[in-house]
């Protein structure tokens, strides 16, 4: 009994004192159920019984499996625990085994024990290796052979091998000594103390996982919603890594940059407080283009594609005349406001144009052009190309030969003709009027002939 006492109490001194956190509340039950065999030999009971010889020494011969471990090969121990804290366990295990073997002592006809144990037991996470954990346990019960019977403390120590989270496979040995030790004749009427070894599946149960996601409720921030285990059973729905409480965009994959929200562009300004988020821009204009660069975001550049002042909303100048090129009607040339931009015909240009006009050829009686006549239009066409905001009048003229009637006429058509010259080489008609002054106004005398081909001629003149 003396050394039980010493031998319990160092149960319980490592038992106690030894920190072990390797188990949870995730699931607080654990059911088990296996084989046990009993073990009556090295139990340091007394060896003065007559034809009972147990072993002097505590734990001998303890792996003799042949000669002194009486083995039930059906299910014979059932246990149910409760998860506590840091470890600790509490339960109760109930078993039934058959004896024959008393140590070295003559075989007896076989008894039957039926026990029921209270224990607490005690992992010991630290020192697991290859998934075998070690465990301690201490407790007390009561056993039954035949209409005998005797209350006992137990220690003891196994072995718990992880299958999985929830199926373990268990073996431990207990060392029961009971209280009585009265004695024994020849079949053992009455109880002694022994060792039972047990092998076990044991099934954790218990734990609530309410989404099923694999995480359990007590360890999910999001219990209602399923969830991956990383994020603590909370979901990422985009799949970008970034749980959605912390993803300000949860339904669109991002970058963690941008708190989980997608840049589509790829400018760096998240799409959602990119103004063109399919477009890539810069970061000062929200994500929009400033395509010409000209520091006026392409929504607000009239001229996105041209480069201009912010005075003429991003739109340039290419002349420089203070008008921008959409409304100048010349862009590259400098002139007033007043005439959209285009310059105004200069006296030379107008003198220019008249000395073409009275040099310009007809045939005799018509209105057809000569071809000298069409050479000399090229240089009409290009003056008033340059003044291409100006309206001119086109004037005809004859001299005196033929009625005033059909002198009247031809100068007209004249007119005419050199107008329909000028639009077919590019010239607006709009800008071209018309007009038919026959013998009107000579320009020399028609009495010679010098005059009188002087007078055959068209003017040009500046339509304010």
């Amino acid at each position: 009994m003396k050394n039980f006492v010493k031998i319990f109490f160092v149960f319980a001194l490592v038992f106690l004192t030894t920190q072990s956190w390797a188990q949870d509340k995730d699931n607080p039950w654990q059911f088990s159920f296996g084989v046990s065999a009993l073990n009556f030999n090295g139990t340091n009971y007394p060896s003065d019984k007559p034809n009972l010889d147990l072993g002097s020494d505590l734990f001998n011969e303890y792996f003799n499996v042949t000669d002194h471990w009486n083995v039930q090969s059906s299910l014979s121990t059932v246990t149910l625990t409760r998860y506590a804290e840091n470890g600790y366990s509490f339960g109760l295990r109930a078993s039934i085994n058959k004896f024959s073997k008393l140590g070295d002592s003559p075989r007896i006809t076989p008894k039957t024990m039926i026990s029921a144990d209270l224990m607490i037991t005690k992992s010991l996470s630290g020192l697991t290796f290859c998934n075998i954990e070690p465990y301690l346990e201490v407790g007390a019960g009561q056993s039954f052979v035949g209409n005998n019977k005797d209350y006992h403390l137990n220690a003891g120590a196994g072995l718990s091998y992880s299958v999985s989270k929830k199926v373990h496979l268990k073996f431990n040995t207990i060392y029961r000594h009971n209280y009585k030790n009265n004695g024994f004749v020849s079949y053992a009427p009455n109880i002694i103390p022994h060792f039972q070894h047990n092998l076990s599946v044991a099934v954790n149960f218990g734990g609530k996982d309410t989404d099923r996601d694999g995480v359990y409720d007590r360890h999910d921030d999001c219990p209602s919603v399923a969830g991956l285990p990383e994020f603590n059973g909370c979901p990422d729905d985009d799949g970008d890594g970034i749980e959605n409480s912390k993803d300000a965009c949860p339904n669109a994959a991002g970058l963690l940059e941008f708190n989980g929200c997608p840049d589509s562009d790829g400018d760096g300004v998240a799409d959602p407080n990119d103004a063109c988020p399919d477009v890539a821009g810069l970061a000062k204009f929200k994500g929009c283009p400033d395509s010409d660069g000209d520091g006026i975001e392409d929504g607000k550049d009239a001229c996105p594609n041209a480069a201009g002042p912010r005075k003429f909303n991003g739109c340039p100048d290419s002349d420089g005349d203070g008008i921008a090129d959409p409304q100048d009607k010349c862009p590259n040339e400098a002139g007033p406001a007043d005439n959209a931009g285009c310059p105004n015909p200069t006296a030379e240009a107008i003198e220019k144009l008249n000395e073409l006009g009275a040099v310009v050829q007809f045939e005799f009686n018509k209105s057809d052009l000569r071809d000298d006549a069409v050479e000399l239009l090229l240089s009409v066409y290009e003056i008033m190309s340059k003044y291409g905001n100006t309206n001119f009048s086109i004037e005809g003229h004859t001299d005196t030969s033929g009625p005033k009637a059909f002198n009247k006429k031809l100068s007209l058509e004249r007119a005419e003709k050199v107008k329909s010259h000028l639009v077919s080489k590019g010239v607006d008609g709009d800008r071209l009027s018309t007009e038919g002054y026959g013998e009107e106004n000579p320009k020399e005398s028609n009495a010679t002939r010098k005059g009188r081909i002087a007078n055959r001629r068209v003017e040009f003149k500046v339509v304010e």
